[in-house]
């Protein structure tokens, strides 16, 4: 059976893509920082109690990453979605009224845990047979599309997280394993909200047809959850 490990996967698009592999017959990881609420998630778990687990993880916390790696140390993860982040209050990243304590704290989000949850468990992952990590990013990240300035907090973040992405894609492309960016579009999530243009069902869908078809020669490469690619 395929494994896939998702980040953030309490609500949303992180939820979604356990919903939709969970479907498909993938036994599911799914991580969240506080099992205890995720009741659509425990909903998920309970009607595919074979293949669907729940672990406690909150991605800042350097040392609970790798106590994961350790619990999963003789399992194989075909697929690392690195899902989990955040979006600090607008108001808060704006030229004049940036809060530098949120900007800490969104790039240990946003930015250090996609690093750390590779070094963690790039072994897992060696070792399957799809060897895929994909970090999931947003257009907002890309130098190149910025047309309106602001949002420096989280454009910033997301601006590294692709760097770190793309310098994994280069560091693991020796032992075999698919280091990938994913824009999953405007979606209405919580963080997205109910005006965005997609839903979470048809992002996750795109972005998982993105994942079943990449292969090493795609390592490296920012996708738009419509196969399109962003220029960084």
């Amino acid at each position: 059976m395929n494994t896939v490990l998702i980040t953030g996967a309490n609500r949303g698009i992180g939820l979604e893509f356990a919903t939709q592999y969970a479907a498909d017959g993938w036994r599911v990881l799914a991580c969240c920082r506080q099992p205890q609420q995720a009741t659509a998630l425990n909903q998920l778990a309970k009607q595919y109690q074979d293949h669907v687990f729940i672990y406690q993880l909150d991605v800042k916390q350097l040392t609970a990453v790798d106590q994961l790696s350790q619990q999963l140390h003789d399992q194989t993860i075909d697929i690392l979605i690195n899902n989990a982040g955040t979006y600090p209050p607008a108001q808060n990243g704006e030229f004049g009224h940036i809060n530098y304590n949120d900007w800490i704290e969104t790039f240990k989000v946003n930015t250090f845990a996609p690093l750390k949850m590779a070094e963690a468990l790039n072994e897992q992952v060696a070792r399957s047979q799809h060897k895929k990590i994909a970090t999931i990013t947003s257009k907002m990240g890309s130098i190149d599309d910025n047309q309106r300035g602001g949002s420096y907090i989280y454009r910033t973040s997301k601006t590294a997280a692709n760097m770190v992405a793309k310098s994994l894609a280069i560091d693991l492309q020796p032992r075999s394993i698919i280091s990938v960016l994913l824009h999953p579009g405007w979606v209405q999530t919580d963080m997205g909200g109910q005006g965005a243009l997609i839903s979470a069902k048809q992002s996750v869908a795109g972005m998982k047809s993105i994942l079943d078809n990449i292969t090493l020669a795609d390592t490296g490469k920012f996708l738009a959850y419509d196969g399109q690619h962003i220029a960084w």
